[in-house]
């Protein structure tokens, strides 16, 4: 696949990393979510077949999905996010410590998958990178879960170059769907103690 079209991904999977954890619209959040796995999908594509690829995009659709549907029904919405620390400004600053680390590390982990390419170990890297920075400025049930899938993607998007089994891939894309159906029933269960 021509390498401006990976690189274009690679960035598209970064930006809607970072718009993850800045947005605070649950909309927002989950449009961006989307999107991540379509910037994936053309990533994964260049070392899967387009079925196997296409399997990926909709398992992370399905789960934006599940999770869009559990909080529209949700009665009493959380308002406020409790996260330290709540500046956009500082988790900007953080996204680009990130940024400078995968930067970094990523000539050293082409020389371990030489035949991954640099475009998809970057955006990789950076799912990984931001998905935890994500889990790791957050309580919020919803923002949990959407950080977790962000770094299962980041590893998929790496294990894609080693591994292109079509019984991985639904196993993979099962634990995607799963991590909604948990995230949708934690969102769940949370409401309903705010309600008591």
């Amino acid at each position: 696949m021509n390498p401006t079209i990976l690189w274009i991904a690679a960035l598209l999977s970064a930006a809607t990393a970072i718009g993850l954890l800045l947005s605070r619209d649950w909309r927002w959040s989950l449009g961006l979510f989307a999107i991540q796995y379509f910037a994936a999908f053309g990533l994964i594509f260049d070392h899967w077949p387009l079925t196997m690829s296409a399997a990926k995009l909709i398992a992370g659709w399905m789960a934006a999905a599940v999770l869009g549907m559990t909080y529209i029904n949700l009665k009493d919405r959380p308002t406020a996010e409790t996260s330290w620390p709540e500046g956009r400004l500082f988790r900007i600053f953080a996204s680009g410590l990130v940024l400078i680390v995968v930067s970094a590390v990523t000539t050293q982990v082409v020389e371990w998958l030489p035949d991954a390419g640099l475009p998809i170990i970057w955006g990789a890297l950076m799912l990984i990178g931001l998905g935890f920075l994500h889990l790791g400025m957050t309580l919020h049930p919803l923002r949990v879960i959407l950080g977790l899938l962000t770094t299962l993607l980041g590893f998929e998007m790496l294990y894609s170059t080693i591994e292109n089994s079509i019984l991985v891939t639904g196993l993979l894309s099962g634990v995607t769907l799963g991590l909604a159906l948990v995230g949708s029933y934690i969102l769940i269960l949370n409401n309903q103690d705010g309600d008591e």
